[in-house]
């Protein structure tokens, strides 16, 4: 492992080709941040371990992140974004389906427990929760309201508040997942998908 001192001179070394140094020790540091969340949990994952771990120093660290919150959540969120895209099979029930039950395959594998003390620390800490609506909740939401945003009027209603679809679908997720009074099994996720599509399908009633 590194030292500070190695840490100091190659960081003031001359860069040759390839990616710049500072994403090099970016990488090892969230790949670190990743590894120390789910071995520690999120109480234990320190930002003097992700350091040791890391080969580098904190002032590295608090020099691109704020505070634990903001490396570690980025750190998972790089980390999964590969395994939770949207899909475009041109069929809304089949987007939503495949989805969540993404989503689920994740809260139920191996980084699952570490986003759920993500989740309850942010219930109580504001660090926590300023950097999981930043790095996670917001962009998620976008992203997910942008790939159905492309089958409004389509199929579903013009007048469908997308934000509320939202928290329809990924609301019971996250209450399942805090309070474990039931499974987060893909036969639950397509229930819930079946749900959310027959209430904002074009058939489905309006006020009149």
């Amino acid at each position: 492992m590194p030292s500070l001192v190695q840490e100091r001179v190659e960081d003031s070394a001359p860069r040759g080709r390839g990616r710049p140094r500072d994403e090099l020790v970016r990488t090892r540091i969230l790949a670190a941040a990743l590894a120390t969340l789910e071995e520690l949990g999120f109480a234990n994952a320190t930002c003097d371990a992700i350091a040791e771990r890391a080969g580098a120093s904190k002032a590295t660290i608090y020099r691109w992140w704020p505070n634990k919150a903001a490396v570690l959540i980025e750190a998972v969120r790089e980390a999964v974004a590969q395994e939770l895209p949207f899909p475009d099979t041109g069929d809304v029930r089949e987007d939503l389906r495949l989805q969540l039950r993404n989503f689920v395959r994740l809260l139920n594998g191996r980084r699952g427990r570490a986003f759920k003390a993500f989740v309850a620390a942010a219930q109580s800490d504001p660090e926590v929760s300023d950097a999981f609506r930043s790095a996670w909740v917001r962009p998620r939401r976008q992203y997910a309201k942008a790939g159905l945003e492309r089958y409004r009027g389509k199929s579903f209603r013009d007048d469908v508040d997308l934000d509320l679809v939202m928290d329809c679908l990924y609301g019971p997720l996250y209450y399942r997942l805090l309070l474990g009074h039931g499974s987060l099994s893909e036969k639950y996720t397509d229930a819930l998908t079946d749900l959310v599509i027959a209430s904002i399908g074009k058939g489905s009633g309006q006020a009149g």
